[in-house]
């Protein structure tokens, strides 16, 4: 688990504004246009892609809520006021994390024994109300029966289960993987995301149980319908300035989180991610999701990736400090013996 310690507030880049060939109303300040946000040229690589080399953590994103909440019910973006009310929430939070003394946990013991609070990661206040993006209300499309068969059959925390063996917990708890997308969604610690090019390959590695993929992008087919794995047979090509990948042959044993405590993917998962290059610190990440197993209708994940050069990529050694596992099989054992 990385200790980072991050900034209360991040500064926004300014972008400069292409001044209107037309005479504007006196006193009225041009606005930002569509041609003046399309200056940005991505730079290529010496054999001519586009160059999305570099680490690209989402640590910023972290707050932003999966689902959009309901009281945020038909809205995209969030106010001004409300975006300087979470400003002044992350800065007491700031302040809470630099204390020399834990304080201690509401609730008392009741409120669980996990790391303090400043062990976590922080992010930065943004006008997204949501990660989902499609459909159109920020919430996740009703299930199949299928889909919420499996649902009902999640473990959904540590508190409200027996465990009788170690394969009833996840795949992240056994470290072993959080899957495509639990390997590059926002979440509490270890968000960087590091990409490598060379010529016909892209290589993405994760700072999340330090998973790797190679992307070949030489046209080759996908692999056979039953080689699968827990992050997929991936394939990638370029559409314009955009690296679009395109991952079958998932074993259906990960979901969208990665932690096992969301509805597992379906083995018929169509997953297609696209990376396109906005600016010189800015990725524009897009993942659609197609399993009709699981969802009545396909949809869609979005969030922006931040490059950071001086981001630690920290090993993740899971394995080392899994002692969670152990100590909650041997606690219902001695339940079981009383």
């Amino acid at each position: 688990m990385s200790r980072r310690y991050l900034s209360a507030i991040g500064s926004l880049a300014a972008i400069s504004i292409v001044c209107l060939a037309t005479a504007t109303i006196a006193g009225q300040a041009p606005k930002p246009t569509k041609a003046a946000a399309k200056k940005y040229t991505v730079p290529r690589t010496p054999w001519g892609d586009p160059d999305l080399q570099g680490i690209w953590p989402s640590t910023h994103m972290l707050g932003v809520p999966f689902e959009r909440p309901a009281n945020l019910a038909g809205r995209a973006e969030l106010s001004d006021e409300e975006v300087a009310q979470r400003e002044e929430q992350l800065r007491r939070q700031a302040e809470a994390d630099n204390e020399e003394f834990v304080a201690p946990r509401p609730g008392g013991a009741a409120a669980g024994t996990g790391p303090p609070n400043h062990w976590g990661e922080r992010g930065r206040p943004q006008r997204q109300t949501a990660l989902i993006v499609e459909p159109a209300d920020g919430r996740m499309p009703p299930m199949t029966p299928d889909g919420q068969r499996r649902n009902a059959a999640v473990k959904t925390s540590f508190n409200d289960v027996v465990y009788a063996s170690p394969e009833d917990f996840s795949y992240y708890d056994r470290c072993i993987s959080r899957g495509v997308m639990g390997s590059i969604m926002p979440v509490i610690y270890n968000n960087g995301n590091q990409i490598f090019q060379t010529p016909g390959q892209v290589v993405i590695r994760y700072e999340m149980i330090h998973e790797t993929r190679v992307i070949p992008l030489d046209g080759r087919p996908h692999a056979g319908s039953r080689l699968r794995s827990y992050m997929g047979d991936s394939r990638g090509h370029w559409e314009g300035e955009t690296l679009v990948v395109d991952t079958t042959n998932l074993n259906g044993r990960t979901g969208v989180t990665g932690n096992g405590r969301n509805t597992p993917f379906s083995q018929s998962m169509h997953l297609t991610e696209r990376f396109t290059r906005v600016d010189a610190d800015t990725i524009e990440y897009q993942a659609a999701l197609d399993d009709p197993n699981t969802w009545t209708r396909p949809w869609k994940i979005g969030f922006t990736l931040k490059q950071d050069p001086k981001y630690g990529m920290f090993e993740y050694a899971c394995h080392e400090g899994n002692n969670a596992m152990f100590n909650m099989l041997s606690g219902a054992r001695s339940v079981e013996r009383k």
